[in-house]
């Protein structure tokens, strides 16, 4: 055990780069080395405009990793315009960087894991961006990046022009497969040339890009016409029933564990979709389904949605919803913790912490 604790910030270049799956893999492989880590999230993210929720976040990777409570530091703060504007108007004169050193001290374990903000500026309002976490706390910091052909070695090296000798690594994400090659022959040693090392380059995993319905039902405001229980299913993709049932039935079987929206009268389509990989149907237009549709897709367990929206606005909420997908799911969790199992090189990580694997009892 060590006596002193050393933190590790993970923070990533732009919001949505899947920090916290990361996160979750990287924790329970250094727990599966003996390695004794606490948890915490100083800037939150919550839909109270209060800002006194906890961070579902927290809570589930508290939960996924079976922490006790005094492993998990606080969250300082969740970033809502009321939270801003009390700052802004100096009723919030908190000194954030003496709190942050304060419930950052946590007793009995070897390494403090933080999560950083969004991105390489959020919080600085408040000196919680993820450089002022660093230099208050003395830690070392490694960047979660998806994955840009154009935009993410730029990214990377502004970073490291930012952040100096605190980074030790970087994990890049959401990599396609047609891109690997091109990632590990060219991206990979330029990186390594400039200093900031590899941890791990992730594969695009439909999975971990996957929207729930119950979140499709809470971003689009939807009536559950069926199936209620079935909410924990998974949407992959996202697929639009406008056109004849003949080109439908080809359109939709390409697809898998997909949600389709079509119009409430459109019963061939409805039932073109229970017919083939759907995990999700949403229909438009006020006009609610036939019986013979709701008792199919009972039988099938799909859940039915209806919406008070037309085609267009639905398809572009459903789409902001795949951009912003969150972990909590007890399936995304384990996804990435394979990812993390093959891919991170968590020796090299460890020798950048100054972090030794206990020896095995005797």
């Amino acid at each position: 055990m060590s006596v002193t604790v050393k933190h590790l910030l993970i923070g990533s270049t732009e919001a949505y780069s899947g920090k916290s799956a990361v996160i979750l893999g990287i924790a329970h492989q250094l727990q599966q080395r003996g390695i004794g880590i606490s948890y915490g999230k100083p800037v939150g993210t919550c839909p109270s405009e209060q800002g006194d929720c906890l961070d579902e976040d927290v809570q589930f990777i508290t939960q996924m990793l079976q922490l006790p409570a005094e492993h998990v530091s606080p969250t300082l703060l969740s970033l809502t315009p009321q939270v801003v504007q009390g700052r802004l108007t100096q009723q919030d004169t908190t000194d954030y960087r003496v709190r942050l050193q304060e419930e950052s001290i946590i007793q009995g374990v070897d390494l403090s894991i933080l999560e950083g903000p969004g991105d390489l500026h959020e919080g600085r309002l408040f000196s919680l961006s993820l450089l002022q976490m660093a230099e208050a706390l003395d830690a070392s910091v490694a960047l979660v990046s998806r994955f840009s052909p154009i935009l993410l070695i730029d990214a990377l090296l502004s970073a490291k022009q930012q952040l100096g000798d605190r980074l030790i690594g970087a994990v890049i994400n959401d990599v396609p497969q047609d891109q690997m090659h091109q990632v590990e022959s060219a991206i990979r040693p330029f990186l390594e040339a400039s200093d900031i090392p590899v941890l791990a380059t992730l594969p695009h995993s439909e999975v971990l890009r996957s929207v729930s319905v119950a979140e499709l039902v809470h971003q689009l405001q939807a009536e559950v016409l069926c199936c209620g229980d079935r909410t924990d299913l998974l949407v992959e993709s996202l697929k639009i029933g406008a056109m004849n049932v003949n080109s439908a039935l080809k359109y939709f079987r390409k697809a898998h564990n997909m949600a389709v929206v079509t119009g409430g009268d459109r019963t061939d389509l409805q039932l073109a979709a229970l017919e083939t990989s759907t995990h999700c149907l949403i229909l438009t237009g006020h006009i609610p389904p036939q019986k013979s549709i709701l008792s199919r897709a009972e039988e099938l367990e799909i859940p039915i949605l209806a919406v008070d929206l037309d085609t267009i606005s639905t398809v572009e909420i459903i789409e902001q919803a795949f951009g912003k997908v969150r972990l909590q799911e007890p399936v995304k969790a384990e996804n990435m913790r394979q990812l993390i199992a093959q891919m991170c090189d968590s020796d090299r990580l460890l020798q950048k912490l100054g972090l030794r694997t206990p020896a095995p009892a005797k």
